[in-house]
């Protein structure tokens, strides 16, 4: 991480190949997010380390990220956790150097990864925020899926007010652990989201699944299996966390619906392409079709 801790605030300098503008244009596409807020080129992010709630901004300023703290700084631990979060979650030590090189020769990402380049994977890396938010997506629209997840962060959420706006943190496992489907079901979660959501919760607060064993095991098809031994992970959930949370550059979340919208967008097609078709474009993405993916949704956005 290359970041200058200047006690009360911090200066984080990104890759060459970083766009902030094009991040806050991908965070800003959802009205209803609830686990930031966008404020004229600010963005606001609430962070639990330990057991202090900690309110971040994030602007750009001179090429640098500028990282402040509007109610206070907080300790040097507190603030290298900041600093680390925010370099998880913009994918700044990764060099793309490689994938722009595939990209500038690739038929469909050659117009599309020049327009929005710099662009990072903005991931999520709580694991548990990762797969509910997945699970929460499963086969609904992504309106009623943000509706779904603003009433669980409300209910079972931390949350600090600032000025007279409330910023929140997502649940932990070992609070959604303790509850019941009927819990859930009250907030409209169907019973199967409900039991999954509380399976996943209850899986992490036993210590059998957890962000670290998920790393140890080094490798992506092993990853994936164990993701799609627990009950509600199927494989585009499990490609869908190994990708935003594990930042593992294979994961290719193929069945995904916003991947087939915006390839049929940017090749033109009257249908939305097969599986075997959307196999046979990404034929020369391999090690790399992470970041194709999320530069086609990116593509949706406009």
């Amino acid at each position: 991480m290359n970041c200058i801790d200047h006690g009360s605030y911090l200066e984080i300098i990104p890759p060459e190949e970083f766009n902030f503008d094009e991040c806050l244009a991908f965070l800003g596409r959802a009205n209803h997010e609830i686990l930031h807020q966008l404020k004229e080129g600010t963005l606001y992010k609430l962070l639990k380390v330990n057991d202090s709630l900690i309110l971040f901004t994030i602007r750009n300023v001179n090429k640098l990220i500028k990282v402040e703290f509007p109610i206070g700084a907080p300790s040097t631990f507190e603030r290298e956790k900041v600093g680390e979060y925010i370099w998880e979650w913009f994918d700044l030590g990764q060099d793309l150097d490689e994938f722009y090189q595939l990209a500038s020769k690739d038929l469909v990402l050659k117009d599309v990864v020049q327009k929005y380049r710099g662009l990072r994977i903005i991931g999520i890396p709580d694991l548990f925020e990762a797969l509910v938010w997945a699970v929460i997506g499963q086969q609904i629209n992504l309106t009623f899926a943000y509706s779904l997840k603003k009433r669980f962060v409300e209910q079972f959420g931390e949350f600090i007010t600032f000025e007279g706006e409330q910023y929140w943190c997502f649940p932990s496992f070992n609070t959604i652990a303790t509850l019941t489907v009927e819990d859930l079901k009250k907030f409209q979660f169907s019973t199967r989201k409900a039991e999954y959501v509380i399976g996943i919760a209850q899986e992490m607060a036993s210590g059998k699944l957890s962000k670290e064993l998920l790393i140890e095991k080094n490798d992506y098809d092993e990853v994936k299996k164990s993701l799609m031994s627990i009950r509600g992970i199927g494989a585009w959930t499990a490609d869908y966390a190994i990708m935003n949370c594990l930042h593992v550059n294979t994961a290719f979340p193929i069945a995904d619906v916003g991947l087939h919208n915006a390839l049929k967008n940017v090749l033109g097609l009257e249908n939305k392409p097969t599986i075997e078709e959307i196999e046979a474009y990404a034929f020369g993405w391999k090690g790399w079709q992470a970041y194709a993916t999320y530069y086609l949704w990116r593509s949706l956005y406009d």
